[in-house]
Formats: structure tokens, sequence, C-alpha cells
């Protein structure tokens, strides 16, 4: 049998694809249908969350396996039929780290196969894909995200650590400028005595 899956890619416009895979292909083949179908560049980390109707997470199944021990499940060892039971089971798919791409898998139907078909394919585009990832308010131009690196990240900032930053202005306004001057002429003074002396 052959899972349609339409892929979503979380973006303020329509924009997915409807995507054919057989049921005894694994999650793995679903990954490389879904980097075909939206022309994901590289070979970035991805992760499928299998999701249950209330959008919890059952569980996390990455590309490759991350665990201390190296028995974890990955994508090659889940079948699209287990991931995807029924019409209307959901997963969450992320592609990336620091520039993340976010998609929301869900099964349309379960059809027959057609022979000859290389399966995954592509057999429905709607929208067109934007050269970065979308941020999170929906617009293109990279990841807002909780990134890896925490000092990119919204909470740090200048301010927060300096109060706004508003201290700087007053000790500029009681700065004295004549005293500074002075201290300078008297320098290069000194300096051209010594000159005169040689």
């Amino acid at each position: 049998m052959v899972y349609k899956i339409r892929v979503i890619l979380d973006a303020k416009e329509d924009i997915f694809r409807d995507i054919e895979v057989k049921g005894k292909q694994t999650l793995w083949n679903l990954h490389l249908g879904i980097k075909s179908a939206f022309s994901l560049q590289g070979d970035e980390l991805s992760t499928f969350n299998l999701l249950e109707e209330d959008g919890t997470i059952v569980k996390s199944v990455p590309l490759e396996d991350m665990s201390d021990d190296g028995d974890g499940e990955i994508m090659s060892d889940v079948y699209i039929d287990e991931a995807f039971a029924s019409a209307g089971d959901k997963a969450q798919f992320q592609y990336g780290l620091l520039d993340l791409w976010e998609f929301f898998c869900e099964l349309v139907e379960v059809i027959e196969e057609t022979k000859g078909v290389n399966y995954p394919i592509t057999v429905y585009r709607f929208g067109n894909v934007p050269l970065k990832a979308p941020t999170k308010n929906g617009s293109g131009g990279g990841s807002k995200k909780k990134s890896a690196m925490p000092l990119m990240d919204d909470e740090f900032s200048f301010e927060d650590d300096f109060g706004g930053g508003n201290n700087f202005a007053d000790e500029d306004d009681n700065f004295d400028d004549d005293e500074e001057e002075d201290y300078n002429d008297d320098v290069f003074d000194d300096e051209d005595d010594a000159d005169d002396e040689r």
C-alpha cells in the first residue's frame, strides 16, 4: 500500500507538498522525499516527532542515533505504516539546526501502489518555497527559534545587562571638556619646551 502524506511548511503563507511513500518504506525514505519536494540543501540533522491528536509528542525519531549507548531508534528503523497507522495521524519534521525548517506531516489517505513508480514521489505542489527557513512569525530570512548558541537568543541583550543604556547619557552631561583640553595643552607645551632646549 502507498501512504499519501501532506507535508506543510510552518510559514505564514500556505506552502505544502503531497508525497506518496510505500507503507513498508521507512521515515528515512520520507525524509528524503521531503528534502526533494522542498529543495532542501545539504545533509543537515533532522528529526520526526510523532504526535498525538492534541499535538503532544509521542516519540522523537532522529536521522542518526545520538544516544549514549548507541541503541536508540532512528528513522531507518521505523516503517511508514507504523508511524502513520491511520488517516489523520500527524508528525512534525524538523530539518537543520541553526537554520531550522519545520514541517507538519499528516496522512491524507492510503491507496494502491502504482507499478513502475519509484517511491517516494511528490504528487502535488502548492506555494513557493522561500530561500531561507521561515522565522517564528512566518517571514523568510533565518530562524528565530532557540538555537544551540544562547548568546544569539532574544533573552540575552546588552540593554538588560546595562539598565537600558540610559546611564551613559547622564555622564555625558556632567563631563567637563575644558579640563580635558587644558590638560592636553599642558602636555603639548612641555614637549615643545623640551624640543627648544635641545
